[in-house]
């Protein structure tokens, strides 16, 4: 044991060249340096948040989400079976026609009953509005006292001015109490959060969730012990800018405040496009990666810190193309309406997606939103390219006008995007014949266009 505990804490590894574990066990009276013991203290403290959130939840956020009529209401639960539920927790949770017809013949129960009883089924391990609606009012009280702390303390520190003071003295950097209670109150939440992942209902995403709260614990702890405490506050601050923003449109969802939901999530891009892509990359990573090795030097940890933040950026802009997705969608959900097209269809024929003119205000939105601007253009142009070459293909066979008119519906609706339509739709003219020719192409006798 002891031979692995000095090759774990190898200090060629956590340490620059001429200091060791020595050089900082013994520092002079009144400075204190981090030691891998104080991480311990994260874990009782875990179970005090954990038994404050639970308290918090049924005491603050349970009347808030009754008074904007959230009920705790159960939902039609499936009716206990034997069988059925051996099924569904040892084979599938969604049989297909072969299990469906093989149980309803075992049970003399309709097909259809037995697919009800799936459903309803998996309804019951879905956490119900209320509850997600207080789990996160939870996160968002959190997130937005933990940043107001952060920010507060980071505004007097000479570090968050001049990212070059991570560096200076390093790594004889004294741990101030401020510093100390910030590391300790995010990790100590973090394992919290893990805690909270067995007892709460159980969700699709719990095994991503839960390496998602191991990384992040990993990578704090690994920040304190190496005493990188400066940049890695630096780091939880960036990430808290945008997180209270979230939790906040997400509770704006569940009341159904669905504007206000678009509003709160077009903010919540905003700054976490320029949280995670702006000052993330510029302002720590420029400080990890240049100015830590131009004054202190490169070393085996220092690579790997970096490599881990490297990662992190990584994953800030499938994120940020993921969001950005859902951000203009939101905006054209509100910009779009269907409406009849001009050209006098007949009573059943389909309508079509038309945008409304965007205000300057919208176009301003979007650029901000869509970093990838250039991708979404090249997208929809492809979009438009095909569809008029299947136009094209239909005007050389015997399709009828409405047939044709239906295939490109459903193109444009398959794409959602106002760009398509507006591309396609001058396209499509008719010419009617006093025989009533409707195919595309035939003689005209209206000007009428589409």
């Amino acid at each position: 044991m002891a031979a692995l505990s000095a090759w774990f804490w190898n200090e060629r590894f956590w340490l620059p060249h001429n200091v060791t574990w020595a050089d900082l066990a013994d520092p002079a009276p009144g400075v204190e340096y981090p030691k891998a013991g104080h991480l311990f203290s994260a874990l009782p403290l875990a179970l005090g948040i954990f038994a404050l959130r639970i308290l918090f939840e049924r005491c603050v956020a349970s009347p808030c989400a009754r008074s904007l009529l959230i009920h705790p209401g159960v939902g039609r639960r499936a009716h206990p079976n034997a069988v059925l539920e051996k099924v569904f927790t040892s084979i599938t949770k969604s049989p297909d026609s072969r299990h469906l017809d093989g149980l309803s013949k075992q049970l003399d129960w309709e097909v259809r009953k037995v697919e009800r009883w799936f459903r309803n089924r998996r309804n019951q391990d879905k956490p119900s509005t209320h509850t997600k609606f207080c789990e996160s009012m939870w996160r968002f009280t959190f997130y937005l006292c933990i940043f107001t702390y952060g920010f507060r303390f980071l505004w007097q520190t000479p570090w968050m001015w001049d990212t070059r003071h991570c560096w200076y003295g390093y790594p004889y950097q004294v741990m101030t109490p401020g510093l100390y209670y910030y590391y300790v109150t995010e990790l100590a939440f973090y394992w919290s959060l893990m805690f909270s992942q067995f007892t709460d209902i159980k969700r699709k995403d719990f095994m991503i969730m839960f390496i998602h709260h191991l990384a992040t614990i990993g990578l704090i702890s690994f920040s304190y012990v190496n005493n990188m405490t400066r940049v890695g506050s630096l780091v939880m601050c960036v990430h808290d800018a945008s997180d209270f923003l979230l939790e906040l449109a997400k509770l704006a969802n569940y009341a159904k405040y669905q504007r206000l939901c678009d509003f709160l999530f077009i903010v919540f891009s905003v700054a976490f496009f320029i949280t995670r892509l702006v000052i993330y990359p510029i302002w720590v990573l420029n400080s990890t990666m240049f100015e830590s090795w131009a004054i202190v030097g490169p070393y085996p940890s220092w690579w790997l810190f970096n490599f881990l933040l490297l990662v992190l950026q990584v994953l800030h802009i499938i994120w940020s193309y993921l969001i950005a997705r859902i951000a203009v969608k939101a905006v054209l959900r509100g910009k779009t309406l269907f409406v009849p097209s001009p050209s006098g269809l007949r009573e059943g024929d389909p309508v079509f997606l038309c945008p409304m003119s965007p205000s300057p205000l919208l176009s301003l939105l979007l650029r901000l939103l869509s970093p990838l601007e250039t991708f979404y253009r090249l997208f929809f142009s492809l979009c438009a390219t095909m569809s008029a070459v299947t136009l094209r293909a239909a005007q050389r066979t015997s399709l009828t006008r409405p047939q044709t008119v239906r295939r490109l519906t459903l193109i444009l609706l398959r794409e959602k995007t106002a760009l398509t339509a507006t591309v396609l739709l001058p396209k499509l003219e008719c010419r009617t014949t006093a025989a009533g020719d409707t195919r595309l192409g035939a003689p005209c006798s209206s000007s009428h266009n589409m």
